[in-house]
């Protein structure tokens, strides 16, 4: 993982951070958020790894939108990493989409629906990227062992899981904290997405909700139970935004939010 940190000014005791908007809408929106996001954690010394899908798979409705072009997107986000010497990760959703992705990307994130998929695991082990797995809603944090154990099985240590909580009922999640330290027991770096967990999915809407009042709330128990990185998405605007808006940190209110992590990271460290 220092690796991935060489070109940045870091707290090694510091939590590192994976933030940026749902998906990639278009250029002015990457870059506005690259920017904001890694000035604020040069400041507080956050190790900071850009994110957007460029692609949205995973979608309710078939009207909703998905992206402006997989090679378009990749394009885009690699500028960012370019323009701001920062990393970068995105999803990928099939096998063959991990080697396309690898050559613009330097972290490959498997989607939680997707933490079982044998061939995609291999995949994106093959590549000799960094891949980081979301732990399924319906899966536990020991479980999710198998899923660092296929990827390892082609010589690829360089494995990361996230916490993004369980299904609650139909419509709702539930975070059980008790997975950070159980993921943490495989040997590899944890990370708790603070905003998909607070998703309200499966609405008949056809657009999942969300409780992005209590991002701070998921972040701060996060910290607390020895996470070592936070996923957030996070919008100037999320009520236009694209994808996720209903569950998406508005951009203005990152910084003071992160000021409180950091803090509370020097009492538990």
């Amino acid at each position: 993982m220092t690796d991935l940190f060489a070109k940045q000014s870091y707290d090694p005791n510091n939590f590192f951070l994976i933030a940026g908007p749902c998906v990639v809408e278009g250029e002015d929106l990457v870059m506005e958020v690259a920017e904001k996001v890694s000035g604020i954690c040069q400041r507080l010394q956050i190790p900071y790894v850009f994110k957007a899908s460029y692609r949205k798979a995973n979608r309710t409705s078939a009207s909703s939108f998905t992206g402006i072009g997989d090679e378009a997107a990749l394009q885009l986000i690699k500028k960012v990493g370019d323009s701001f010497s920062l990393p970068t990760t995105s999803d990928i959703h099939a096998h063959e989409e991990a080697a396309m992705a690898a050559d613009y990307i330097d972290i490959l994130q498997i989607p939680a629906f997707l933490c079982r998929q044998t061939d995609l695991l291999l995949a994106a082990a093959a590549t000799g990227k960094i891949v980081n797995v979301k732990k399924g809603q319906f899966v536990s944090g020991p479980s999710m062992k198998f899923a660092v154990e296929k990827i390892q099985t082609l010589g690829n240590d360089k494995v990361m899981l996230t916490e993004r909580g369980n299904s609650f009922g139909y419509q709702d999640m539930i975070v059980d904290y008790r997975n950070i330290p159980l993921m943490a027991a495989h040997g590899v770096p944890v990370i708790m997405d603070c905003t998909h967990s607070l998703q309200t999915p499966n609405q008949i809407s056809g657009v999942t909700g969300g409780n992005p009042q209590l991002i701070s709330t998921i972040a701060k128990a996060a910290i607390a139970t020895g996470a070592n990185g936070l996923f957030i998405e996070t919008h100037p605007n999320p009520a236009i935004a694209k994808s996720d808006g209903a569950n998406m940190l508005r951009l203005e209110l990152l910084e003071e939010l992160l000021e409180k992590l950091v803090a509370l990271r020097k009492t538990v460290v």
